[in-house]
């Protein structure tokens, strides 16, 4: 458990730091995620958060919204997460959920921690950011991702897998994979 908190807290800072990075006016600019500009991406990742709260009986409860101040919507959303996987009872919450039954800190390990590692990319590119992810996030995301084989493709989770241009660095393989073209 400790592992997820602290995996997550890293990511999380990291995401919220790229938020802080984008400029006054790049927040209307389109993402890599088709229809979403970045303002959209910073919007569907805290909308998860509060998704996956959600699944344990939590909530975002009051909070700034994306609209008005990303950065504090998400900071707002990130310390609840935190809350719940700093309290071991609260991470070990159970509920069903897409892939079966499993825990708060498992579903946050998986697809939370995943969403913090792409769309940090995907906020980049459309704030004019360069996010460089690292290397054990890209090679755990890819780890555990493949058993879900072609399920996770088609928009709800990754496109399809792009191709890799030949000479390409592990970070545009890895974002290929991920349906993304770097």
């Amino acid at each position: 458990m400790a592992d997820t908190a602290a995996r997550y807290r890293r990511l999380a800072e990291a995401f919220a730091g790229t938020v802080a990075a984008v400029p006054a006016d790049r927040w209307a600019a389109p993402s890599p995620c088709e229809g979403w500009t970045a303002r959209d991406v910073v919007r569907h990742v805290v909308d998860s958060q509060g998704m996956f709260l959600g699944f344990v009986g939590g909530s975002l409860g009051e909070a700034p919204s994306v609209d008005d101040d990303p950065l504090a919507a998400f900071d707002h959303a990130r310390a609840r997460v935190q809350a719940e996987l700093d309290d071991p009872e609260r991470a070990r919450a159970t509920f069903d959920g897409v892939t079966g039954p499993s825990t708060f800190e498992d579903a946050v390990d998986r697809f939370l921690c995943t969403d913090l590692v792409i769309h940090r990319w995907d906020l980049g590119q459309a704030a004019g950011v360069d996010v460089r992810l690292d290397p054990d996030d890209m090679a755990r995301i890819r780890e555990q991702m493949a058993p879900m084989g072609d399920r996770i493709r088609g928009g709800r989770v990754f496109g399809p897998e792009a191709e890799v241009p030949p000479g390409a660095d592990e970070q545009t393989a890895f974002l290929a994979w991920a349906g993304r073209r770097a």
